[in-house]
């Protein structure tokens, strides 16, 4: 199929793309403009997984300070080159995932990187409330297993729903960024601190209130 270069320029606009990779994708889908994108999104995916293995020591530290000055976080995003690392696009992803942190209070960026004990911990207890609630012994580990994934999309940061946008993953706007500069991008390490943290104080929600405006900017 013939394709414009009205097509073409949209496609680009919309998709920030290369021309042959536009023009490829509107013939691949005899021109539906919604189905080029979603093409395109889902080779800059495939291709993001390819880019996972290579070196990222570029990058930045950042900080994000709650505008109550009781949460904060520090932050260490890193790619592959400093000109990736300087761009405004990487900036606002570090910037974005400091605040999902202040909001979300993650125990770690990915699940490998949890406390297995804890882990374990989780699932005896799970185990046996399935039990003591009645259910066949043959499917308690595939409910516990099920309990134990929604532990994780709570608790492990890549796999919680992102604040900005909940119909996505952190792990999935990651991804998106990844295809859109073209280097390996990863979310290397953080630390979040809560005023009083540890101390006897009055039960107060911080992160409530960090998420609610998170979702309102």
């Amino acid at each position: 199929m013939k394709v414009s270069a009205a097509q073409i320029k949209e496609l680009r606009e919309r998709t920030g793309a290369g021309l042959m990779a536009c023009k490829k994708a509107l013939r691949e889908v005899d021109g539906d403009m919604d189905k080029a994108i979603e093409f395109l999104r889902k080779k800059g995916l495939a291709a993001a997984a390819k880019k996972a293995g290579r070196i990222a020591s570029e990058g930045v530290v950042t900080s994000y300070i709650h505008s109550n000055n009781r949460v904060g976080v520090l932050l260490e995003i890193n790619c592959e080159t400093d000109f990736v690392g300087k761009t405004e696009a990487f900036h606002e992803f570090a910037r974005d995932i400091a605040m999902q942190i202040a909001a979300m209070n993650p125990d770690c960026v990915r699940r490998e990187e949890m406390d297995q004990a804890k882990i374990e911990s989780e699932r005896n207890i799970l185990r046996e409330k399935a039990l003591a609630e009645g259910k066949p012994e043959k499917i308690v580990d595939r409910i516990v297993d099920g309990q134990i994934n929604k532990f994780y999309s709570e608790r492990v940061l890549l796999e919680q729903k992102f604040v900005k946008e909940d119909k996505k993953k952190v792990e999935d706007v990651l991804k998106e960024l990844v295809a859109k500069l073209g280097e390996n991008i990863q979310i290397r390490r953080f630390t979040r601190y809560e005023l009083g943290e540890g101390l006897a104080k009055k039960s107060e929600n911080f992160a409530a209130e960090v998420a609610a405006q998170v979702a309102s900017s």
